[in-house]
């Protein structure tokens, strides 16, 4: 089955190597940035966030005057990540060595850790670990001065959020206002499912961000050479396409979809048997590891099975510690989750994450990509794969279905703008002749308006993929996917509102510098480029341009996701490509006057070429909305008297 995106990468082993203190590229980048109170590190699953906390947390007890380092976590199982750690070997100037007696990443009842932390924070041992739960109840009536002389690192921090439901996000702004805590945020993936930030822009300023992209990691491993990202989609039961999309010779993550959704049957030990019964006979399972071990129909192969969707502690318990323990890529063939095995799961020898129905949150898709994206020894490719219900016209929830296909779809942009290599952009001046030749890495556009502010520069550096992510979640912007909307309307209208309501700080000149980057980022990163000697062209709109022609006019004449509509159009049937636009159409939005200025010169020149005015009742969906831009416009000028 095709992919809707490949990608190559160098494997130069840079992100892998490590300098003369035992550090990795992005950890030595997080550790540039030490002595700040507050620090933000954002960098992809496998990047070596926990023993770069480690480095930071060693160097504020032992050269900032610190006196205590609390980490906190979502569960209890990502806590194994700060063990005991002998950094000294490579070349630092201490080891990590928390004291078991302060871990609470363990079983027991909340009550009882809660006086732990209390007596840690009164002793005088040094590194504390607990979940995030624990945290919120131990700081319930805390005076946040007990905190003054403290590290709080807060890991896979998008569970923070600025509402005020959410505890979390409630506790750190507290903390950071009442204290002098010194605080290291990390997170995998800075996207959220909704449209709440992880935190308001008054308080992400005071974080010094440490930014390590996807393409970094990636293009710096030694065996991991290509990552595919497919969407497959079917009708009926899941369980009955499952065999199109699980191939049992890669060693494979599979997350059925939550109870709640429309993919599930409701019956989710049900849909475990049923896929296991698909891939082949039980022969037993292990008492020990609870490991189950399944004869393969096609060819007799004994496959080795966890099944971490039954949820019995005693059960659960005994696959989890199986899985902790693996030394090869023999010693697994086949994950079968529910809410496990994402953020903080590690099994590098994973080279396939197939995820069934939408999931709501990018922020989940990347951590669940995250899964497949080590580098090891055992592979060269990785794939992530969403097996996704196709609309059916005779579904009540038609509307729903049409909404999460658009979503995920929206998430493969994402993913696409996220993995692939970045660009610089800076104006081309046609006065200054060959002097104005672009460097390797870099394109010059005329007519383009470079960041001016150390702001916009700021947001273009560190938050550009999240900026696209809120932009890409924007329910108006997921309507104009499938080629509904006029390019000039999403690139000139849609876009830099959705900026101004961001980024409420800046001016209209920094909005439009920013409007005009995000347009061209995201339409150079979905396009081909191709040399030819020494020219370079690039293809958009279906046809290739010389990069030396390229005006900001021309670009914002593109649909930036025009990529949207070509995936429809390859993946589903003609019917259902029908039944997604008629769901489009019958939630079609108020006309704006923003739009109608934009469609006013097309409007024109429609009917100097058709020597008709455009049509309401037309098959083409661009007439039609000039039609209805036409209709708009002559009741405003009826209602000014003009």
């Amino acid at each position: 089955m095709p992919n809707i995106q490949e990608f190559n990468y160098d494997q130069s082993g840079v992100s892998t190597k490590t300098n003369e203190l035992g550090m990795r590229e992005m950890q030595e980048r997080a550790f540039q940035a030490r002595n700040n109170q507050y620090i933000l590190i954002k960098a992809p699953p496998a990047s070596g966030k926990s023993r770069a906390l480690m480095f930071i947390a060693l160097d504020k007890l032992l050269k900032q005057g610190l006196k205590k380092v609390i980490i906190t976590v979502p569960e209890m199982s990502i806590g194994g990540s700060f063990a005991k750690t002998e950094l000294k070997k490579h070349g630092f100037y201490a080891d990590w060595e928390p004291e078991p007696e302060f871990n609470l990443c363990t079983v027991g009842g909340e009550q009882g850790k809660v006086k732990t932390f209390k007596r840690f924070l009164e002793g005088d041992s040094k590194i504390l670990i607990c979940t995030h739960a624990t945290l919120r109840f131990a700081c319930e009536g805390l005076n946040e001065t007990k905190l003054d002389d403290c590290l709080l690192a807060i890991d896979e921090f998008h569970h923070v959020a600025a509402a005020s439901e959410n505890r979390l996000g409630e506790l750190l702004r507290s903390i950071m206002s009442k204290s002098k805590a010194h605080v290291v945020a990390m997170t995998g993936s800075y996207f959220r499912g909704d449209n709440v930030p992880v935190l308001e822009p008054e308080d992400e300023a005071k974080f010094k961000r440490v930014t390590y992209n996807y393409y970094e990691q990636l293009n710096g491993y030694t065996f991991l050479k290509s990552l595919g990202i497919g969407y497959h989609f079917y009708q009926g039961r899941y369980t009955d396409a499952i065999l199109d999309v699980l191939d049992t010779d890669k060693k494979t993550i599979l997350h059925i979809p939550n109870v709640n959704s429309g993919e599930s049957t409701k019956l989710k030990y049900d849909e475990v048997g049923a896929i296991i019964d698909k891939i082949g006979d039980v022969l037993k399972q292990d008492p020990d590891t609870g490991v189950i071990f399944v004869k393969r129909h096609k060819d007799g192969k004994v496959l080795k099975i966890a099944d971490l969707v039954h949820d019995l502690p005693r059960d659960r318990e005994k696959v989890v510690n199986y899985l902790r323990s693996i030394k090869s890529a023999d010693d697994m063939d086949l994950i079968i989750a529910l809410g496990m095995a994402k953020e903080g799961f590690d099994w590098p020898h994973c080279e396939h994450s197939l995820t069934v129905g939408y999931r709501g949150s990018l922020t989940e898709i990347i951590q669940i990509i995250g899964r497949c994206t080590r580098d090891s020894e055992n592979k060269g490719h990785a794939q992530f794969t969403n097996l996704i219900a196709a609309p059916d016209a005779t579904d009540e929830l038609v509307k729903l279905s049409v909404n999460n296909m658009l979503k995920a779809i929206t998430c493969s942009l994402l993913m696409e703008q996220v993995l692939a290599p970045n660009w610089k952009f800076k104006t081309k001046d046609d006065n200054n002749g060959d002097d104005e030749r672009a460097e390797k890495g870099e394109i010059k556009i005329k007519g383009f308006r470079e960041p001016s502010s150390e702001r916009v520069k700021e947001i273009i550096e560190s938050d550009l993929d999240d900026l696209k992510a809120h932009i890409l979640q924007n329910d108006t912007v997921i309507k104009a996917l499938p080629g509904t909307v006029e390019p000039e309307v999403i690139n000139k209208v849609l876009i830099p509102k959705i900026i101004q309501v961001k980024y409420p700080d800046l001016n209209e000149d920094e909005i439009e510098q920013l409007r005009q980057y995000v347009v061209v980022d995201s339409i150079v990163k979905n396009s081909e480029i191709k040399e030819a000697g020494d020219q370079r062209f690039i293809r958009m709109a279906a046809q290739f341009i010389n990069i030396e022609d390229l005006h900001i006019d021309l670009i914002d004449s593109i649909n930036p996701f025009q990529r949207a509509y070509e995936i429809l159009s390859k993946s589903v049937t003609a019917k259902v490509l029908k039944v997604i636009q008629e769901a489009i159409e019958a939630t079609r939005l108020q006309m704006s006057p923003e739009e109608a200025m934009v469609l006013w010169p097309k409007i024109k020149l429609f009917v100097q070429t058709n020597q008709r005015e455009p049509g309401l009742h037309s098959l083409d969906e661009r007439e039609k909305r000039m039609a209805e831009a036409l209709v708009y416009l002559r009741v405003q000028r009826r209602e000014l008297g003009v």
